[in-house]
């Protein structure tokens, strides 16, 4: 595996997985909410987003941790494996909230405090709808192979079982 996306809810723990699945492939890990956001949560136009994802895809080898949904297929068509953590919405919402409140974000000090607000928790108790819809349209990627986890034992089982091999 060398181009490897991880997507999934916000507080499902994509970025903590794509270190752990970093540090065992030693492949170069770029979140995408890094690229992203402006200082103060702005988002960019999106020719401007588009045009970043374009530059980060053509690179041989990479990790590429978050979701955005607009962008999704665009970089399932040049990944290899796309992560897929379908974790309960219950735990995304106590993550995200935490994650918040406790400025937990290692970008925090560059961006501000993360925004948490009814929008931002609606989308992630809607996110389980998005993330179907989202997986219809990764299967019919070609030869994109789909992992689904569904719980951090899983996501750890599978760390440990695939990278082992």
């Amino acid at each position: 595996m060398q181009r490897i996306l991880v997507i999934g809810s916000p507080g499902a723990g994509k970025s903590t997985f794509s270190q752990q699945l970093a540090a065992r492939t030693g492949l170069p890990l770029t979140h995408l909410d890094d690229e992203y956001w402006l200082p103060g949560w702005v988002r960019p136009a999106g020719d401007v987003w588009e045009a970043r994802i374009r530059d980060l895809i053509a690179a041989e080898r990479w990790i590429l941790d978050g979701n955005y949904t607009s962008t999704v297929l665009l970089r399932a068509r040049r990944a290899e494996t796309v992560i897929v953590l379908a974790y309960p919405r219950l735990l995304c919402l106590f993550r995200a909230v935490r994650r918040a409140l406790f400025n937990l974000r290692p970008d925090a000090k560059a961006l501000g405090r993360e925004p948490l607000d009814m929008e931002f928790l609606r989308f992630i108790w809607k996110f389980p709808e998005v993330q179907r819809r989202q997986l219809a349209e990764l299967k019919s990627v070609v030869g994109l192979n789909v992992v689904l986890l569904t719980s951090d034992a899983q996501a750890r089982a599978w760390l440990a079982q695939t990278l082992s091999a």
